[in-house]
Order: structure tokens, then sequence, then C-alpha cells
């Protein structure tokens, strides 16, 4: 996989933590860049630490699944991605309105909005077990992007709101569909 493609995957794995992270900064009034670098960095590592984990999971099984993998990852790529998309056009102001303001200030509301948004990142590690990948670049590369667009998502959401996030969310849903196309049509075609 090349640098502009890890590239560009490292930023489609960061949208969903990015739209979270402007929610997250909807709640706060002004915030300061040490907060904001504080969030993103909980975020970025947990971001990092999930490919590994699923790169390891998915090493364990390559054996059975080799011929395969092309379409493994063509397929779980596609499929993130299009949950993305839809994702990108449902509201969740329920769920904002359920929830108890002080309990979106904390740590652990923030550690587990980044479990949930790193789901994704587990999903890509698993594929990049069946590619010929530098796990711990992609990781990095996945991380450093995360920690960048949760920091700029966290100053900037007071300003923008969800209705950006969205649209970011969009965004790397489609860059996951064509990275996972690409995948397929690099090995069907070679």
């Amino acid at each position: 996989m090349s640098f502009v493609t890890l590239l560009l995957l490292a930023f489609a794995m960061s949208t969903d933590a990015f739209a979270a992270s402007l929610c997250k900064g909807t709640n706060l009034k002004a915030p300061r860049l040490i907060n904001a670098l504080k969030i993103g960095l909980i975020f970025g590592i947990t971001e990092a630490i999930a490919p590994v984990i699923g790169w390891l999971l998915g090493s364990a099984g390559q054996a059975f699944i080799e011929q395969w993998d092309h379409w493994i990852a063509f397929g779980l790529l596609s499929a993130l991605g299009l949950h993305m998309i839809k994702a990108s056009f449902e509201t969740d102001d329920d769920d904002a309105e359920a929830e108890p303001a002080d309990a979106k200030k904390t740590l652990a509301a923030t550690m587990l909005t980044a479990i949930g948004t790193s789901i994704d990142a587990l999903t890509i590690g698993v594929s990049f077990a069946f590619l010929d990948v530098n796990i711990l670049l992609a990781a990095g590369m996945i991380g450093a992007a995360t920690t960048l667009m949760v920091t700029i998502g966290v100053l900037l959401g007071h300003r923008l709101g969800a209705m950006v996030g969205k649209k970011a969310e969009a965004l790397g849903g489609i860059t996951l569909v064509l990275v996972g196309c690409w995948i397929l049509y690099s090995h069907l075609a070679g």
C-alpha cells in the first residue's frame, strides 16, 4: 500500500472521531489548546492501538483465508465506508439530550467515545493483515491524523457544530469505499 493511500486512509479513519470531537467541542465554551490536545491524544492513542489489535487478529487467521484476502479487505472497507455514509445522514439529537451534561465532560466518557470511534480502525487492522502494510507506520499515521483532527474538532466545535461533522463522516466513508475498490482492482488487475 502506497504512502499516499495510507495517508488518505489515516484521515478517513479520523473522520468519525472528528465528528465526535465537534460535538464535544460544542459543549465547551472556549476550549483551550492544551485541553483540546489532551482530548486529541486520548482519541489518537486509542485509534493507533486499534489497528494493531485488528492486525494481530487478522494475522492469526491469515493462513486459512489468504486466497480471499483482497475480497475480505474490499468487503470490510466497503461495509465500514457504507456504514459511515449511512451514519452521516442520521440525526443524533435524541442521544445528546438524553445524556446528562456533566457526564459528557468526564474522562471516562471521553475514553468510551474514543473506543467507540476506534472500532473502524480495528476493522482496518484486520484488513491490513492481508495486505502488504507496515502496521506500525499505518497505526502511527492513523493515530497522528486522529490526534490532529480531534484537536481541531474540539477547538472548532463550539463554532461549527455537528453540521460539518456529518459531512466529514460521509467523506470518510466514501474514501474507505474507494480504497476498498482500489485494493480489489489492484489485486485482480495484477
